[in-house]
């Protein structure tokens, strides 16, 4: 495992704004950027035929359609190869369909209960696609991003390095090297074990309250601008020298950094209220105590 003194957490501007992904709302469709008008005028025309199989056409819309359905599966070839792989995918899907239907496979319960789910998750998608996703607009992105900016508590950070070895002795013979007038970058280059800062002289960068282990943290927010710890300070990884470089107050994430976070916080919160209002005038009754309890208890942690 990398050696890394920071913690795994979001900046506090993100935190503040208590972004939750789209990924807990299932079958959600992710919206997608709009083409500008040169990208429109150069979209073959959907009607159009690339290819038949028993007789039945094969559109360029059916070969849009499956190459966004498997995108994945494509993700990592060149635009020509996901056609020729996305109209390959469609020849054997229909070829084998149409051989499960010579079987009366398409006739099985469990098949037709099968294919009247995946039409709700489709009327579903499209739903949210036309009626949530499709009605957010940049404006109203905006808006929210530099009210949760705006209502952020000020916080401090603090760019350091640090010199980290095995040992304490070696951090107190660090110390000394360093009262001697060595610089701290060339002490860093020369003994500190971090793969990730030790070559850069020990630069860390800025980070902010909760983004380095606690005891470094302390001790890095408590020294002064230029100054380094005499005692050295012992942590999970070894023992640290550290010296603080600058302070200031932590800057806001530029809004094109963060302004699909933003939007899928929108789409989140009016994707739970649309659901929430459905629930209410429709009639949703589940037989089974603990199974309601359960569900219920699901929801609302949501």
């Amino acid at each position: 495992m990398p050696f890394s003194i920071r913690r795994v957490s979001i900046a506090p501007f993100v935190l503040a704004a208590g972004l939750i992904g789209a990924a807990a709302m299932p079958g959600l469709a992710q919206e997608t950027a709009k083409p500008d008008a040169a990208q429109a005028a150069a979209q073959p025309d959907p009607n159009k035929v690339v290819a038949t199989v028993g007789g039945k056409s094969i559109t360029e819309a059916d070969l849009a359609l499956a190459e966004s359905d498997l995108d994945q599966q494509f993700a990592r070839l060149p635009a020509e190869q996901r056609r020729a792989a996305a109209l390959s995918a469609i020849i054997e899907i229909q070829l084998v369909a149409a051989d499960a239907e010579a079987k009366g496979l398409d006739k099985d319960p469990e098949f037709q209960r099968r294919m009247a789910f995946l039409k709700q998750r489709a009327l579903h998608a499209a739903l949210i696609d036309a009626e949530v996703a499709g009605k957010i607009t940049d404006e109203e992105v905006r808006a929210r991003y530099d009210k949760e900016i705006a209502a952020t508590p000020p916080a401090n950070e603090v760019r350091a390095r640090h010199i980290l070895v095995k040992t304490q002795e070696e951090a107190q013979d660090v110390v000394k090297r360093l009262d001697a007038g060595e610089k701290f970058e060339d002490i860093a280059k020369d003994k500190s074990t971090d793969p990730g800062s030790g070559a850069n002289g020990g630069d860390l960068g800025y980070f902010g309250a909760g983004q380095m282990v606690p005891e470094f943290e302390k001790a890095a927010f408590a020294l002064e601008v230029g100054s380094y710890t005499k005692e050295p300070v012992q942590s999970q990884f070894g023992w640290h020298v550290i010296k603080v470089e600058d302070k200031r107050a932590q800057q806001p994430p530029a809004f094109e950094q963060v302004k699909e976070q933003f939007r899928s916080l929108i789409l989140r919160e009016k994707y739970i209220a649309l659901v929430q209002s459905l629930r209410e005038s429709g009639k949703v009754e589940i037989a089974d105590p603990e199974l309601k309890k359960a569900v219920d208890e699901t929801e609302k942690a949501q």
